[in-house]
């Protein structure tokens, strides 16, 4: 029995020294860490590039593979019809400017000397007018003519006083020029016959295709003599320079890892190899780890969406690559990055 009694005590000690073990590995203070390493993709980043306006597709300049640089032409749609549209608009401008140029000379010097001698006209007219009337009347009331031709020269005398009111009217409308409102009116529809050429203008240089963006034609989804519009792709352009890899954060590292802070990428495509990045952005918002995560921890815990910024001048990390992103912790600031870190 004391043998026996003995034993139990050894095994209780075993037990307890057992259990503290375990509280104390289980309570202990957690190593710190010096790097936070989340997992994703290389975003796939496309542009499909279409014209602004229809038409029919007359060149394409580019091939599927193919490398293109922001601004490069890529394909061209006729031109005939925008170029006569600049024509007549250009045309309608250019006279519009002649009838405001006009406007605003006022009457040339000799509409208003015409204009002085149509009134000096019209009061000779009008003073032989009054003569002859006044002749008729007294010869009338001799009744050496009849009652008719003192009407006669009366209605003559009337249309003479008013041909010179019509030409001294006319006199000083040609002293004065043409009315503000009539120049502010042709002011005006110039302006519109300038936002028409503009638009032609417009409408004719959209007639070419540019990239919108450095990349790699993807696809070439039209051939020469289709049919265009704006809601027709021509080509598909990926966008390979910088790559964004998506990621996900882990809310226990939140606080750690901050906007411009460097990272390394690596890819099993190049073993040993190290790409660098920068942190360029973390979602605001929460959410649960998506399936295309495969970490086992991380698939239960809620984690917040990033976004690795890396430059990718030699092309080799490609759009929806799985990598690896390390994030160090020590002498790592975030710096300001400029709006194209990467040169394009």
């Amino acid at each position: 029995m004391a043998i026996q009694k003995k034993r139990l005590v050894v095994v209780g000690v075993v037990v307890l020294a057992i259990a503290g073990a375990i509280a104390y590995w289980q309570t202990r203070p957690a190593a710190p860490t010096h790097q936070v390493t989340v997992y994703g993709n290389v975003d796939i980043r496309q542009v499909q590039t279409a014209f602004d306006d229809n038409g029919r597709l007359l060149n394409l300049l580019v091939q599927e593979g193919d490398r293109v640089k922001k601004g490069q032409l890529l394909a061209e749609i006729d031109p005939v019809r925008f170029q006569d549209s600049v024509d007549k608009a250009s045309a309608a401008v250019a006279a519009q400017e002649q009838v405001l140029a006009r406007l605003l000379a006022g009457s040339r010097p000799e509409e208003i000397a015409e204009a002085r001698a149509q009134t000096a006209a019209a009061r000779a007219t009008l003073a032989n007018a009054e003569i002859t009337w006044k002749r008729q009347e007294s010869l009338a009331a001799q009744q050496f003519v009849p009652q008719q031709s003192v009407d006669n020269a009366a209605a003559v005398l009337k249309t003479a006083r008013a041909n010179a009111d019509h030409a001294q009217q006319a006199l000083a409308l040609a002293v004065k020029g043409p009315r503000k409102e009539d120049i502010a009116a042709a002011r005006h529809l110039l302006q519109a016959d300038k936002a028409s050429l503009s638009l032609a203008q417009r409408e004719l240089a959209d007639t070419r295709l540019f990239a919108p963006d450095t990349g790699v034609v993807q696809d070439r989804i039209l051939e020469p003599g289709d049919m265009v519009s704006p809601q027709t792709p021509v080509f598909t352009l990926a966008l390979d320079n910088p790559v964004w890899v998506r990621a996900y954060l882990p809310e226990k590292a939140l606080g750690q890892v901050r906007l411009g802070m460097k990272a390394n990428i690596q890819s099993d495509s190049f073993p040993g190899k190290t790409f660098s990045g920068w942190v360029g952005f973390i979602s605001p918002t929460a959410e649960f780890t998506p399936k295309t995560v495969q970490t086992t921890e991380l698939r239960t815990e809620l984690v917040y969406r990033m976004r690795v910024y890396a430059c990718n001048p030699q092309h080799q990390l490609r759009l929806g690559m799985p990598v690896t992103v390390h994030i160090s912790l020590q002498n790592n600031h975030p710096q300001k990055l400029s709006a194209h870190p990467c040169g394009n």
